[in-house]
């Protein structure tokens, strides 16, 4: 079982910055793939961004392609989205999940830890 932490959300006004962190511990020999997903009031769960275990493979929603920026640090089991250029519709909960898969997914179903998520609110 691997927990998942995220920290970094806040109301921030748009055009603004946040970065995320998801912090991993217990079984992460078990997470190759790391994303981060989102949920806004009344919508359904959906994929924002996803990182290989290198780092080398990243796959993004488009609707925050050229925005968003995942990364990870393996030595501190951690990953990290930078959101530039908010906009009032990336208001959501934020959530990490972890996959034992090799190549990154958009697909909910295919992560198997999933934090507690962090709150960002984008003002107009």
């Amino acid at each position: 079982q691997v927990q998942l932490v995220e920290s970094g959300g806040g109301l921030v006004q748009a055009g603004g910055s946040l970065r995320l962190s998801c912090a991993a511990s217990g079984r992460t020999s078990s997470s190759y793939v790391m994303g981060w997903f989102r949920q806004a009031p009344g919508k359904e769960r959906e994929f924002v961004a996803a990182i290989s275990w290198s780092g080398g493979s990243r796959y993004y929603a488009d609707s925050v392609k050229g925005r968003f920026t995942i990364s990870r640090d393996n030595a501190k089991n951690t990953v990290y989205l930078q959101m530039n250029s908010l906009k009032p519709e990336d208001t959501a909960v934020y959530y990490c999940a972890a996959s034992a898969l090799r190549i990154a997914s958009s697909r909910e179903g295919e992560y198997h830890s999933w934090g507690q998520g962090t709150q960002v609110t984008v003002s107009s």
